[in-house]
């Protein structure tokens, strides 16, 4: 399992002072007020500060003072440590424990490996099969038996599955 999680993205200073534009890749973007260290590039930083505005989070770290800092840092992804995490919901998951699970039928049958989860109001997985197939598909309730993390498997009824899914070549 990883044990940091992308938060945010930098994507630019704001102001003078050190200050960060950040989008979120959280569905908690409040989540950056609480927040009392990140990291960035393997470097542990400490939160000064965070505004969340409609589009994005605004954000001062300890060791950032001045927009040339600031700079640097454009481009790159905010982590947090598992410990740091906000604590999920029942059934919910971090994408980036879905990210390598095998979906499997009720029967056991093979389908794929998840290589990426878009997110929107219903996730979106992609997968690839063993044949090298591209498969998309949302992430429904009704199709999911089983979200095992530990044994990196997610349990699929076969039959709605094949219903929602798309195949690419």
């Amino acid at each position: 399992m990883n044990e940091t999680f992308k938060i945010g993205l930098i994507t630019k200073p704001h102001g003078i002072k050190g200050e960060m534009r950040v989008t979120p890749l959280t569905d908690d973007p409040a989540r950056f007020k609480r927040l009392k260290k990140v990291i960035i590039k393997d470097r542990i930083y400490g939160v000064c500060g965070a505004r969340v505005a409609p589009d994005a989070v605004y954000l001062s770290l300890t060791g950032i003072t001045d927009r040339n800092a600031a700079e640097i840092l454009r481009g790159e992804f905010l982590l947090v440590s598992r410990d740091d995490a906000v604590p999920l919901e029942e059934n919910s998951y971090f994408i980036a424990d879905i990210i390598g699970c095998k979906i499997v039928t009720e029967k056991g049958e093979y389908l794929g490996e998840v290589r990426e989860v878009t997110s929107a109001k219903t996730d979106y997985f992609t997968a690839v099969s063993a044949d090298g197939k591209i498969l998309r598909f949302p992430f429904l309730k009704d199709m999911l038996i089983k979200v095992d993390i530990a044994a990196k498997t997610i349990t699929v009824k076969e039959k709605r599955f094949k219903e929602i899914c798309v195949y690419e070549n």
